[in-house]
């Protein structure tokens, strides 16, 4: 009995223990099998297969890694053929191979990638780099080379930093092709260039050359001289043979190709006549670092093949896919995974003829080992292998190297971290990250047709056809812009400045004029602007004006000619009249300048009444004398002299205050009474926006909008005017008469207004800032180098000699004349009454405190009083007394004497003499009130 339940316990134990040691040693296999499906008759391929091979020997022979298990390849060529790609990896399935390396095309890529989703079958791709094999849509789908979304962005950086504008691209008609030409339309769109024309070229091999040369011919009529190349190689050499047949790859050009021509450079040795139709031609190649291991396997490879093929990017980025996997199935087992399969419940009801679908099966921990894929960490001839969130490789890089001769020579390096440069992308990770325009540089070019001179990038289209340019057909202000009656052609300072302009251009512009307008009154210049957005005209030309709205939806030129608005008013002259002298002052200046000298006359009165005898007297006497004193300091006339120190203080300081009002009245008056002063109601814009009084504009003029939207002006106010003679009936009319107050115009027409009509002026500043420009569609290139010919016209005095032509008139004199009296404020005097008053407080606060002394010396005598009220009141009388009483100069003069000692008894005896005579002087006039 106990034997029996023994048994049973020695199977379940044994049986643990086995299930437990198969998930973790035992479970691996011997062989792993694994599918590769690329183009094996192709450049990439026979690198990729030699490639392949050498990295699962390399991995066989590591024992450090899957322990003994093999990895077996079995290797399947699809001709970039989706169909039968679709039928090898079909075939694949059959076989329980746990992942595919592969496919090498895009087309192959997009049909095997829905077999791999449904049987969870992961695909590294090495040679795949159509953008749109996005993670969501394909997630097993292991892209282990660079994205083409990175190498449009390069292109793209490159195309800006040269400083062009629109490319032509050409491309193979396949999903590599319009996929990656659709990522560079957008990635030229961020930074505001496009692509101008597009053509695609069939994939299939025999495209004759009569249909390239047609193809081409197409593009040298085109405006852009920056032709993008993204083809396969075949049809690539047949292009830049065409190309230079045509003389396309001569001065003018730029050619940039993608890297389908650095790997044939880098693998095959190409025959001279099609490197010599590739001279000058920009590439872009994927970036690998240099290291030990690199140099090794490069070394390792030329003993393999001999030198007769050479290695490229795409057969080290297969060698480490190989790697790559290894790596992750040697995770998966460590994880627990086993390698295991289950058919596909779904293929059940489709059994039936000879297609043996029942064959293929579910990789049951496929899931496992693509998380363990997207999980690597290692670093492999190509650098490290490490995904983003993106599931693409980190570190993204590509060099850029110039066609030269029998070779290329590297121009440069463009990386996702630190965009163009000179140093090698490896050397700027450990740096700041930092995009700035300022540090992206590149080493010089070789440009087709041996130049270093960066091409333009553009010519005008060699079509035949004009450039049509809208010109405003004005009914006014002719002088700018007019056309010739009786023909097509236009005339004015406008037509002038453009015409010498272009004739500066290193090229010729064929243009046409068209007027804008029926002649009879002014066009809409916005909708002449917009028409530019709609495809009527291809420029504009004219007095247009530069404002926000406008530029939102066009390019402009250089300003050639400053404007602005400006505020225009009649007005009438001031006569000077019997009451001129009292125009000088304003009237508070008036008021605060007499209080000021009543002011000074108490406070000097004040502080000579005690001691100088020449502010004594009776009541009314002493009255006279502070009025007289003021008003004759302002003649400096006054003769009664000051004694005390704050009294010469204060009086200093006044008569100081007095010569800048003198002066100032003088200077005032003698403008009023000899220049012929103008006079208007209106000051400028704020005071005609907060009348009501009608505005005039310009019709067709911005500044209708301006007053309306900017200044918030109601419309019912604004009345447009169409000729120099409505503007100047409507201003001599005035608001009374059914005319305007004012017109609001720009400075140009303004100033040649007013070269004939002298009754009205320009009252306050400009209060916009802008200028004129010609108008031409967004990132237009003829916009640029039209700005850098009328600097020229300007630096040359060109633009001026233009300007005296039409606009000089001398009719009438347009010197500025004040439209408002030159009236003295009190704020151009406050600080001097302010010195003057403060002056006056401190003198009297310092007299009063002397007083008070001398008052409370006297206190003790007031204490044999009992009466409070009595104290109060003798001290209020004692004070007044003070206050009204003669200081007793004599007695404080002997008390110094006393302390100066004998040296100085003369000057003694003298002062003590003239104070004797001073006090009978006293007692005979009775002066002392007392």
């Amino acid at each position: 009995m106990k034997t029996i339940w023994f048994l049973p316990l020695v199977f379940l134990y044994f049986g643990l223990f086995s299930f437990g040691y198969c998930k973790n040693v035992s479970a691996r296999p011997a062989v792993v099998n694994v599918g590769a499906l690329f183009t094996l008759d192709s450049t990439i391929g026979r690198v990729a297969k030699i490639a392949i091979e050498e990295a699962v020997k390399d991995v066989n022979s590591n024992s450090s890694i899957l322990h003994g298990t093999k990895l077996n390849i079995t290797m399947q060529s699809s001709n970039c053929s989706g169909f039968i790609g679709m039928v090898e990896a079909l075939r694949f399935m059959e076989t329980d191979i746990v992942a595919i390396i592969g496919p090498q095309c895009s087309t192959v890529a997009h049909i095997v990638s829905y077999v791999s989703n449904e049987l969870q079958v992961p695909l590294l791709s090495f040679g795949v780099t159509d953008p749109t094999l996005s993670s969501l849509q394909y997630p097993f789908f292991v892209r282990t080379t660079q994205s083409d979304s990175f190498q449009m962005t390069a292109v793209a950086e490159m195309v800006s930093y040269y400083g062009w504008k629109a490319v032509s691209v050409i491309f193979v008609d396949n999903e590599y092709g319009r996929n990656g030409v659709s990522a560079l339309n957008d990635k030229l769109a961020e930074r505001r260039c496009r692509i101008s024309y597009k053509s695609g070229i069939p994939p299939e091999s025999g495209v004759n050359t009569g249909y390239v040369m047609d193809l081409l011919v197409k593009v040298a009529l085109m405006e852009s001289r920056v032709i993008v190349l993204h083809v396969s190689p075949s049809l690539g050499f047949q292009v830049f043979s065409v190309a230079k047949y045509l003389g396309m790859m001569g001065n003018g050009y730029v050619w940039i190709a993608t890297d389908w021509l650095a790997y044939m450079l880098d693998s095959a040795s190409l025959p001279s006549d099609t490197l010599e139709s590739m001279q000058g031609v920009l590439v872009l190649r994927q970036h690998i670092p240099e290291s030990d291991r690199k140099k090794n396997f490069l070394s390792r490879w030329k003993n393999l093949t001999g030198g007769s093929l050479g290695m490229n990017s795409y057969g080290l980025y297969a060698y480490d896919s190989v790697w790559l996997l290894a790596h992750a199935i040697e995770s998966f087992f460590n994880q627990g995974g086993k390698i295991s399969f289950s058919n596909d419940s779904r293929l059940k009801t489709m059994e039936g003829g000879n297609l043996h679908l029942g064959a293929m099966s579910i990789f049951d921990d496929g899931m496992l080992l693509l998380g363990n894929i997207l999980q690597s960490n290692l670093v492999g001839l190509t650098g490290p292998l490490k995904f983003n969130s993106d599931r693409s490789l980190i570190h993204a890089a590509y060099d850029i190297i110039n066609v030269i001769g029998t070779g290329f020579r590297m121009i440069g390096y463009w990386s996702n971290y630190s965009g163009l440069s000179k140093e090698p992308p490896e050397t700027l990770y450990a740096q700041p990250f930092n995009r700035s325009s300022t540090i992206q540089h590149l080493h010089s070019v070789i440009w087709p047709g041996e130049t270093l001179s960066k091409p333009r990038g553009w010519v005008f289209p060699n079509n035949g056809k004009l450039l049509k340019i809208g010109v405003p057909n004005r009914a006014s202000y002719r002088e700018f812009v007019s056309k010739v009656r009786g023909s097509d052609m236009f005339q004015g300072f406008c037509i002038d400045v453009f015409t010498a302009a272009v004739n500066l251009l290193p090229y010729a512009v064929p243009y046409q004029f068209v007027a804008f307008g029926d002649g009879h009154k002014n066009p809409s210049y916005t909708q002449l602007v917009d028409s530019i957005t709609t495809g009527v005209f291809d420029a504009v030309v004219g007095d247009i004006t530069i404002v926000t709205n406008r530029t939102k939806i066009v390019d402009f030129s250089q300003p050639y000619a400053a404007s602005g608005l400006v505020v225009v008013v009649p007005f009438r002259k001031l006569n000077t009249g019997a009451w001129a002298f009292l125009r000088p002052f304003s009237p508070l200046m008036w008021t605060v300048t007499a209080c000021f000298f009543v002011v000074v006359g108490i406070v000097v009165w004040i502080l000579e009444h005690r001691i100088n005898d020449e502010f004594r007297g009776p009541p009314k006497r002493q009255v006279i004398t502070i009025l007289w004193f003021s008003l004759s300091t302002l003649f400096f006339a006054h003769k009664e002299n000051t004694v005390s120190t704050l009294g010469r203080l204060v009086l200093i300081i006044w008569l100081f205050v007095v010569l800048i009002i003198n002066s100032s009245y003088t200077a005032s008056l003698t403008s009023i009474l000899t220049v012929q002063q103008l006079y208007s109601p209106i000051n400028g814009i704020e005071s005609l926006r907060k009348s009501d009084d009608p505005i005039g504009y310009q019709e067709g003029s911005f500044a209708e909008y301006y007053l309306s939207q900017e200044l918030n002006i109601s419309k019912s106010r604004l009345v447009a005017l169409r000729t120099p003679e409505d503007y100047a009936k409507a201003l001599k009319d005035g608001p009374g008469k059914g005319g305007v107050a004012a017109v609001v115009d720009e400075r140009p027409y303004v100033e040649l207004f007013l070269s004939s009509q002298c009754s009205f002026r320009i009252v306050g500043q400009e209060f916009t800032k802008s200028g004129w420009g010609f108008a031409f569609p967004r990132d237009s290139p003829l916009a640029v180098d039209l700005s850098s010919a009328i600097l020229e016209l300007a630096e040359n005095g060109d633009l001026q000699r233009i300007h005296d032509k039409w606009l000089m008139k001398s009719s009438c004199s347009l010197e500025n004349a004040e439209l408002e009296s030159d009236r003295l404020h009190l704020s151009s005097f406050w600080g001097l009454f302010l010195i003057c008053g403060v002056a006056c407080f401190i003198a009297l606060v310092i007299y009063f405190l002397q007083i008070m002394q001398q008052l409370c010396k006297s206190a003790p005598s007031d204490s044999i009083s009992s009466e409070p009220g009595s104290t109060r009141s003798r001290r209020l009388q004692r004070f007044l007394s003070l206050m009204d009483g003669k200081e007793d100069i004599t007695k404080n003069k002997s008390k110094r004497t006393k302390v100066e000692g004998p040296s100085f008894h003369g000057d003694r005896d003298e002062d003590f003499g003239r104070s004797s005579k001073r006090r009978a002087t006293d007692l005979a006039t009775g002066s002392n009130i007392n």
